[in-house]
Parts: C-alpha cells; sequence; structure tokens
C-alpha cells in the first residue's frame, strides 16, 4: 500500500544535518507514526514519501521552508532573569518550554546571561537548516474513522 492522505503511515528514520551529524533517530524505538495528510511532521518529509510503498526507503531533503521555518531574528528577545525561577542557574544553550500567543507550546533557548538580563531565542532550535532524512517505511494502513477524528493513530497518546 502506499503512502497517500488519510492513511497511517509508520517510518524508521535517521534525521541528519549538513555536516552528516545525527541530531534524531527511530532507531532502538517503535516507528514514528502519524496520519499522512494531516500537518502531523513537518511538510518536507509528507511531501517527500507521498507515494511511496511499504518497504521503500531513500533519503529526503528538507529545505529550510518547508521543515521548521528560517531562522528569524525578530524571535530574539531580552526578558529580565527574574522571569525564569529564581532558584535555577540560568546558563546559555538551557531551553525551556514556554507557554506562547493562543496557547501553543514552543521551546525557548537560553543565548545569553549577562547581569539581570537574559537574551532568549524563540526559533526552533533547527529553524535555518537543511534537513536530511534517511528513511524506511515501515507500514501503511487506511486510518480508522476514530483516528481520522482524532488526528493521530490508535496508540498515540502513550507512545508520546
Amino acid at each position: 500500500m502506499e503512502v497517500a492522505n488519510k492513511r497511517v503511515v509508520e517510518i524508521d528514520y535517521t534525521l541528519k544535518d549538513n555536516e552528516g551529524n545525527v541530531l534524531d533517530s527511530s532507531e532502538g524505538r517503535e516507528p514514528l507514526a502519524f496520519i499522512q495528510g494531516t500537518q502531523s511532521i513537518i511538510p518536507g518529509l509528507e511531501q517527500g514519501i507521498e507515494g511511496w510503498e511499504e518497504g521503500q526507503s531513500g533519503a529526503v531533503e528538507v529545505a529550510p521552508e518547508d521543515g521548521y521555518g528560517e531562522h528569524n531574528d525578530e524571535l530574539k528577545q531580552e526578558v529580565p532573569k527574574d522571569v525564569f525561577q529564581a532558584d535555577s542557574e540560568i546558563e546559555p544553550g538551557m531551553r525551556f518550554q514556554a507557554v506562547g500567543e493562543g496557547g501553543q507550546t514552543q521551546i525557548i533557548t537560553v543565548v545569553k546571561v549577562e547581569d539581570d538580563k537574559v537574551l532568549i531565542d524563540a526559533n526552533h532550535p533547527l529553524a535555518g537548516q537543511t534537513l536530511h532524512f534517511d528513511v524506511k517505511i515501515a507500514g501503511v494502513r487506511d486510518a480508522t474513522d476514530d483516528e481520522l477524528e482524532a488526528g493521530q493513530p490508535a496508540g498515540a497518546d502513550e507512545e508520546q
């Protein structure tokens, strides 16, 4: 069966950057399961595997605009240090989960700490990067009505 909209797709994958460094992988875990066409994964990967058959493997290169977006300097800002927990030591490179406008959660990265100010960056850590996926289609099946209504494969809550 081929990868198409409204089908549950399971993939084994390895994600690398331009230098070949492994950024993420499903190795040693269950395949990543999602419903094709529901924007559950980045658009470039979803588009890249459209029409592939179960068992097929290959490489998919995803440009920043089809991945986590271009890096946006406007998403950097200086905030008072006291917005962080008083007893925590804040250091560059630390990441925090924050709730943005509309209730969306996003990852905030600490860029610099100076006296009572902290420079944070709300860009996704992979923004601006070309992503290189090695993908194998581990399974494809039609999604059930319940899965389509939920927007995710059955059991996805337990896997996360």
